[in-house]
């Protein structure tokens, strides 16, 4: 255990933050500091290992079993955007109270808003000191894997196959599978490292796209405005009113879908807003697209065609893809409660890099790390959750699927 917290400790000391307006791939330099460090760390252990030109880590481990399928475990390297990642100063917290947890001066993470918080009394856990992210997120996957590998490589008596490892750049901004290369990575199926509390198997995850709305006014000096000038402001409060209130992310849970406004940019003469539309239904997830559409268009009508929608696809739900492939995720079951974990089998309200894999030809569930909170200054990590990932990474591995 003490190896798996270095590995995470020395993880998230290097900042990785990913940047969704970069055009390149990875999005930020500071990535390819990490990949270094995983490449030097996977050959060290003996993988045939590399990075390709797009900051992309691979590794390869032969089996001691040729008759079992090749196994893939993936987990990505860049942290979200939505907080700094640079200068994170971890607090580990041996044999948690299960009482609120003081993260500096400042900011405090409550029970009281994290119920969550009373099981995980007991247990080993790592927070921030409140002015970053931690990066568990999915770093926590990385140093999962990465310590299961070592210990497979040292188990005299473990039965794997061949085992493939890959790292991937850009996850957090919706790219991390866009480079990946299947053929290269050579593995029959695989899993995601990159779920969150202890139990956690995922193969269901939202259909997602993104709206991108551009409204034009018309600017005329207020004092002599009347009849004449359009607020570009006021047409995007209008349309935002006319989505429904009871399908945003603060109102819904389980299989309910919704629309989030992530940005918006205004003045009177033009104003530029962002949203992301979830759904696990493919029907409710059209119809959803279909309405910010309709939306625009009555505008258009209503004011004179000032109101410029966009929509695209960013990824689909990878149980249409997994479905035909379960005994990968009955092998994932299995593992887990090897592992002494009761499984939770969850629909994910987001998206992993297995959902862009499972419809590029690699059947890819999705696996717990112990992390909550993820993205902002109250994440934090479960070190005994994170341990019995480590074993269920084990056991996929050495249980396998015959060829």
């Amino acid at each position: 255990m003490d190896k798996l917290i270095e590995r995470f400790l020395k993880y998230v000391s290097i900042e990785t933050t990913s940047d969704e307006t970069s055009e390149t791939t990875p999005s930020t330099d500071r990535q390819l500091n990490l990949a270094k460090v995983l490449l030097e760390e996977l050959k060290e252990m003996g993988l045939d290992a590399h990075i390709d030109e797009n900051g992309y880590v691979y590794g390869k481990l032969e089996g001691k079993d040729k008759n079992k399928k090749k196994i893939g475990f993936i987990s990505h390297m860049d942290t979200a955007p939505d907080m700094t990642a640079k200068d994170v100063k971890p607090n580990i917290i041996e044999n948690y109270d299960g009482k609120d947890i003081v993260l500096n001066d400042e900011f405090t993470t409550k029970v009281s808003e994290f119920p969550f918080l009373k099981k995980l009394k007991g247990e080993t856990i790592i927070t921030t000191d409140g002015t970053t992210l931690l990066g568990a997120d999915d770093k926590a996957g990385i140093a999962i894997i990465m310590t299961a590998i070592d210990e497979l490589i040292n188990d005299e008596e473990g039965s794997y196959g061949d085992i493939r490892v890959g790292f991937t750049p850009d996850e957090e901004i919706g790219r991390g599978a866009d480079k990946f290369n299947v053929k290269e990575f050579d593995a029959d199926f695989a899993y995601t490292i990159d779920g969150g509390k202890e139990g956690e198997l995922e193969y269901e995850n939202f259909n997602a796209a993104r709206a991108d709305i551009v409204i034009q006014g018309k600017n005329v000096h207020p004092g002599s405005s009347k009849d004449t000038m359009v607020n570009s402001m006021a047409i995007a409060f209008e349309l935002d009113r006319m989505l429904p209130v009871n399908e945003r992310p603060q109102f819904t849970e389980g299989y309910e879908g919704f629309f989030h406004m992530i940005s918006i940019d205004g003045s009177v003469e033009e104003t530029k807003v962002s949203y992301i539309i979830r759904d696990h239904s493919k029907e409710k997830f059209e119809f959803k697209k279909n309405l910010i559409e309709d939306i625009g268009n009555f505008l258009n009508l209503k004011y004179g065609e000032r109101v410029t929608v966009e929509v695209r696809d960013e990824y689909y739900n990878m149980k249409e893809k997994i479905a035909p492939h379960m005994e990968i995720v009955e092998l994932a079951k299995e593992s887990i409660i090897k592992a002494g974990v009761t499984p939770l089998i969850e629909a994910t309200r987001g998206g992993t890099d297995g959902s862009k894999l499972s419809y590029m030809g690699l059947p890819c569930p999705n696996i717990f790390t112990g992390g909550y909170n993820y993205h902002g200054r109250y994440e934090l990590v479960s070190v005994d959750a994170m341990r019995k990932a480590v074993e269920t990474v084990k056991n996929i591995a050495n249980i396998g699927i015959e060829k």
